[in-house]
């Protein structure tokens, strides 16, 4: 906006922050007492002027000063205050040793929906998968892995080379290493899938794509399904 010649500019006076960091989330929270902001299930004893955030399951802490804890499903934050920007450092090293959280979320989002890892192990790694109505992934084969599809809610059409089957809820589908597959939601619902994948090699570019509409390069490999 700094080069525009369409604005104007009012002098007003109001509260304002740019929420640059979580100690400034802290500032903008309700007080929980103590000088504590809780957000999500957390349970704080003997605490003051610390934050916590969480992203579903239980948090506890005990006699802490000024802390921030941030807990999601990509990682978890622990910090005094005064050294939570800190957390650029660590995104760096994130960067320079290729960690995946540096540059996906665990729910990933994709032109057909989401996928969120659930598990991984290994030899085998857990995910849900959600396809919008009317939306599908590519033609792709796996050199490395198998995979195993159950259907939780909604319609799926899956191809398996080349036959076609009509999943509901709690049909599954087995697709071999080498099978090519695709997944398709024809419902007027998301479709909720768990795949189960089983392999000595996981990684997201074990995936070799031979068609796709949303227009991404046919046969190459890419980073998610």
């Amino acid at each position: 906006m700094e080069p525009t010649d369409r604005a104007a500019v009012v002098v007003a006076d109001f509260g304002w922050s740019d929420v640059g960091s979580w100690a400034s989330m802290a500032e903008l929270g309700e007080d929980a007492g103590d000088g504590n902001v809780i957000d999500g299930d957390v349970l704080l004893h003997d605490c003051e002027g610390t934050y916590v955030r969480g992203a579903g399951r239980l948090i506890a802490a005990i006699g802490l000063r000024d802390q921030v804890i941030v807990d999601t499903d990509d990682a978890l934050l622990i910090a005094p205050k005064d050294r939570v920007q800190e957390v650029k450092a660590i995104v760096e090293r994130l960067k320079k040793t290729g960690r995946p959280e540096a540059a996906l979320h665990a729910k990933v989002h994709r032109p057909w929906g989401t996928y969120q890892g659930i598990h991984q192990g290994a030899r085998h790694q857990v995910k849900h998968i959600v396809v919008e109505p009317g939306e599908k992934l590519s033609l792709q084969y796996h050199h490395h892995r198998s995979e195993h599809w159950t259907v939780v809610a909604g319609t799926a059409e899956v191809t398996i080379d080349g036959e076609v089957l009509m999943l509901e809820a709690n049909d599954s589908a087995y697709i071999p290493v080498g099978a090519t597959h695709r997944l398709y939601n024809p419902g007027d619902e998301p479709m909720h899938l768990i795949e189960v994948q089983c392999g000595g090699y996981l990684g997201e570019d074990d995936i070799v794509r031979l068609d796709d509409v949303y227009g991404r390069a046919p046969a190459a490999v890419e980073a998610a399904e």
